[in-house]
């Protein structure tokens, strides 16, 4: 049964409606077809759904938990975690990245690898949480026992679970749990804020760690539960563990010279007492990494491609991680205007002691931009093999960052941080670049007979 319509307006004879938009409509079906059945698109798609949701819970944690600590309570649990973060990335011995270059190619090889994940990161974690319980208290007089013994159990064994758990959903190019994951932590962690706002009104920093801890670690159960129920079981060889050790090394001390120049001049304020001036840094800089989301999902969503394009060498990895910045970059540049025009709204939910971050976010502004440049570069370095290289670059960036802010934190305070965070990325974003391409041009060459890698 056709549907009436309405009388077509006259058309001249040489317009036919059909034989131009049709053909029009068909191609962009076709198109957006394509793109749906992409399997990176649609990975980055399921990351940026659940970063984006888990972002907007965070933003309303965050905003929460302002209330409920203020800027001086914020910036001590903000010193302690970004203290513990300068070494967590060692609990896990790099396992991770070697499960991604390993299991990415031959997916036979999962239950090795998750049984290397588990035993590295569970040996190794409570070593680093015992030394860190023993030496923060004497980093900073408000750090105490409890507290820093709590952000470490979360960060160095929790977290470092969860995050395992998401690198096998990422291997086997299933982010959509990746992204349920990431999503049920930051709901978990905001219903805990809430019933503290609503129970305490105001606590402190050691309380808020204890809620986190509790979190994290439903997360990890829950995380490593489903992997194995969906994998299965890990096979647990020491043997292994001992033989990637020093591969696995390389990876997690580049993941720490990260901490290092993301997270050292946090350390650095907090050890200098200046507790307010952390809190406002620290919150301008949680917005940052929300404004990061977009940049972020992609590079989670491509990180197994650039593993996989290693075979061929830092040319290939090199040609994928151009593809992929033309993209990331727009998406970049577009969160960093967001992030300056939205700054002044900030102050007015988190309350009248965070009115200066947005003096902070206006000059961290441009991190997403760099972010997605130097990120990027370095998935191709990582990649390819060619972690040691990459390690260099961030340890480099790493020293830099400490180097400048031994000056500029205790004559500026955090605005002092600000320009070394903005210099350090920036300066990542062109050594990593040319860094890739350096070694590609050497590739091309010395030949293709020779190997892409540094590593065994």
């Amino acid at each position: 049964m056709s549907v009436p319509r309405d009388p077509p307006e006259p058309q001249s004879d040489d317009t036919n409606p059909a034989e131009t938009s049709g053909p029009r409509g068909a191609r962009l079906r076709q198109e957006l077809a394509r793109l749906r059945s992409n399997p990176m698109v649609r990975n980055a798609q399921w990351v940026m759904l659940g970063q984006g949701l888990g972002y907007a819970f965070q933003a309303g944690t965050f905003i929460l938990l302002a209330h409920l600590l203020g800027s001086v309570q914020f910036g001590i649990y903000a010193g302690a975690f970004s203290f513990v973060s300068l070494v967590a990335p060692y609990s896990n011995l790099g396992s991770p990245a070697i499960f991604l270059r390993y299991v990415c190619p031959d997916h036979s090889r999962f239950r090795l690898y998750w049984g290397n994940i588990l035993l590295a990161t569970f040996t190794l974690s409570f070593v680093f949480i015992l030394v860190l319980s023993l030496v923060g208290p004497h980093l900073s007089r408000f750090y105490s026992f409890k507290l820093i013994l709590a952000v470490a159990m979360s960060e160095c064994l929790c977290r470092q679970l969860a995050l395992c758990s998401a690198t096998v959903f990422q291997a086997f190019e299933q982010l959509r749990l990746t992204a349920t994951l990431n999503f049920l932590t930051n709901v978990m962690r905001f219903i805990a804020v809430a019933l503290l706002v609503h129970f305490l009104h105001t606590t402190s920093a050691a309380a808020w760690a204890n809620a986190t801890l509790a979190v994290s670690a439903c997360a990890a159960v829950i995380a490593v539960s489903l992997v194995t129920a969906r994998f299965g079981k890990p096979l647990l060889s020491p043997r292994l563990v001992a033989a990637r050790a020093r591969e696995g090394s390389l990876y997690a001390f580049s993941y720490s010279t990260q901490s290092i120049y993301n997270d050292i001049d946090k350390t650095m304020l907090g050890h200098f007492g200046m507790n307010a001036a952390n809190g406002i840094y620290s919150m301008a800089y949680r917005f940052v990494d929300i404004a990061s989301m977009p940049v972020n999902a992609v590079q989670a969503a491509t990180s197994p491609r650039f593993f996989k394009h290693g075979a061929g060498g830092v040319s290939a990895t090199k040609l994928f991680a151009q593809k992929i910045i033309r993209r990331t970059s727009i998406v970049g540049f577009i969160a960093s205007v967001a992030l300056f025009a939205c700054a002044p709204i900030v102050p007015h939910f988190l309350g009248s002691s965070f009115n200066e971050t947005v003096n902070a976010l206006r000059w961290l502004w441009l991190l997403p931009l760099f972010r997605s440049f130097h990120s990027s570069a370095g998935d191709a370095l990582s990649g390819a093999g060619r972690a040691d290289v990459r390690l260099l670059s961030q340890l480099g960036a790493g020293i830099f960052n400490f180097s400048v802010n031994l000056y500029l934190i205790p004559h500026y305070s955090w605005r002092g941080a600000a320009w070394s965070s903005i210099a350090t990325d920036g300066l990542l974003a062109v050594a990593n670049w040319s860094l890739v391409f350096w070694l590609a041009k050497r590739a091309t060459r010395i030949g293709p007979g020779t190997p892409g890698t540094a590593l065994g």
